[in-house]
């Protein structure tokens, strides 16, 4: 398996160019799977696996990787299809989401392909698996279902949406009425739980659900002629999406004279560490792991003294 992922120390060069890799897999059937490469850490043969008391039922057990205790999900039944056969050859991919290593139980891995975001289309209206489904694509006149992992995980591990007491400035948010943000993101669990967060602090909410799509809903506001970069306090991006990606985005909005001012956060599961250094390349101001709601109110806090106050 060590050949399949020999590209993967290369993706890196994909970012800012609208490009990403998948991972495909089989589930069992015919029905390719992918997810991004981004997310991967390894990929091996199925190991062990010790029972888990009240585990969730998507969660065949846990297993030790690279000296850590990590649970293994079933990820054909946590799609609402049968569980793996285990009879059968099986594959660990084992994955780092949100500062989290966890690992998918999966079928047969087929490949990793590269694409352009371009070709990276919205699942269907009526797609069986569109509750699970972030996207699809076309490999060799077969569809490609890349699946929702962060909404997979949300649902075995609730997320705590709860703003810390400590964390709020009362003063600052008496302040907040009017502010604006755009939320771009293909993932509805990773919209929600960043709209609950900003309501919370009294934000009006913009959405959009892939970078092309955002990036039309600022080019028609600056149409119409509003300041945009006034008008919103900031964006958050995902950095994965359909069609667009964050950092093309981002680029994007960099390049347009109307628009290059407005503050932007990438917001993603992908690893910290690389998307840091992301932010600089294609021009982010800030940087945000998903689903920290403390370090999100932070961070939006922290705008707002610099836009009400002019810190």
């Amino acid at each position: 398996m060590a050949s399949v992922l020999e590209a993967v120390d290369q993706r890196t060069n994909l970012v800012g160019e609208n490009r990403l890799e998948l991972l495909m897999f089989h589930l069992g059937g015919m029905q390719m799977f992918a997810i991004n490469v981004f997310k991967v850490q390894e990929v091996v043969q199925l190991p062990k696996l010790n029972l888990m008391p009240h585990r969730h039922p998507s969660v065949a057990g846990v297993t030790h990787f690279r000296g850590k205790t990590i649970p293994v999900i079933d990820l054909s039944e946590s799609i609402g299809m049968k569980p793996i056969d285990r009879s059968q050859p099986c594959n660990l991919i084992v994955t780092e989401y949100n500062n989290t290593i966890q690992g998918f139980m999966v079928g047969k891995v087929d490949r990793i392909i590269n694409m352009y975001w371009s070709e990276i289309l919205p699942p269907p209206d009526g797609a069986g698996r569109q509750h699970y489904l972030t996207a699809i694509t076309r490999v060799n006149e077969r569809i490609v279902e890349i699946i929702d992992v962060e909404k997979i995980l949300a649902e075995i591990s609730p997320y705590d949406g709860t703003i810390s007491d400590d964390v709020i400035d009362k003063d600052l948010l008496s302040l907040a009425k009017g502010l604006e943000v755009l939320i771009v993101d293909d993932s509805k669990v990773a919209r929600s739980q960043v709209e609950s967060t900003l309501n919370f602090l009294g934000i009006t909410v913009h959405q959009a659900t892939d970078g092309k799509r955002g990036l039309q809903m600022l080019k028609d506001w600056a149409a119409d002629g509003d300041n945009v970069p006034e008008k919103l306090l900031m964006m958050i991006t995902d950095a994965e999406m359909p069609e667009m990606d964050g950092y093309t985005l981002t680029r994007e909005i960099r390049d347009d004279p109307r628009l290059k001012d407005i503050y932007i956060v990438l917001h993603t599961s992908l690893s910290g560490s690389f998307n840091k250094a992301m932010v600089q390349k294609v021009g982010c101001d800030d940087f945000l792991s998903k689903f920290q709601p403390d370090k999100l109110a932070t961070v939006i806090q922290d705008r707002m003294r610099q836009v009400i106050y002019k810190e």
